[in-house]
């Protein structure tokens, strides 16, 4: 698909003359190469694009959201237009607060697709002026999850094929075995 048609379609849609800024949220914990894979498919459709890592979601991270920031940060430099922080909080607020046109969510594979579905669909009823777009990974992606990569690591497997080396190296020091002094 041309990317010169995507554009002309996204100018009928959004109008041509606003700059477009997208949310890319989630947990992130920790990052993964898939994650990066549909942070740069979006920067090239969005003129602002800002990674919101969740402080908590709900879940119980291994890493700070601190930590979690730093390390997407690390990996993002390459664009200028692109952001990381985090929020607390519905998304929907946040994106408001933020002037954001979209929510950027990545599908690795069918069985996604309910859960963020329903998402999109709630997120739209609270706030309509935000769309949800829904971003596939290169396959190469598609298995790989951030959960999936923690349990590799808990084990002292090898994850460099799935996550930055600044990410494999953090999930080494967190999983590295207690020694007794």
């Amino acid at each position: 698909m041309d990317l010169a048609w995507v554009f002309g379609l996204w100018s009928l849609v959004f109008g041509p003359a606003a700059m477009r800024h997208c949310i890319y949220p989630g947990t992130f914990d920790p990052i993964t190469y898939g994650h990066l894979d549909v942070l740069a498919r979006a920067a090239k459709l969005f003129d602002k694009v800002t990674v919101a890592v969740a402080q908590s979601g709900g879940k119980a991270p291994l890493f700070t959201s601190e930590q979690r920031v730093e390390m997407i940060a690390t990996n993002v430099a390459q664009w200028r237009h692109v952001t990381v922080t985090t929020f607390n909080g519905l998304l929907v607020e946040f994106c408001i607060a933020h002037q954001a046109d979209a929510i950027i969510r990545g599908l690795r594979a069918l069985s996604d697709f309910e859960f963020e579905f329903n998402m999109a669909l709630m997120n739209r009823h609270l706030e309509p002026k935000v769309e949800t777009l829904f971003v596939m990974p290169n396959e190469q992606f598609s298995y790989t999850s951030s959960t999936l990569v923690k349990q590799v690591a808990t084990y002292g497997g090898d994850v460099t094929h799935f996550v930055p080396a600044n990410v494999a190296s953090a999930l080494r020091a967190a999983f590295a075995p207690k020694r007794d002094a």
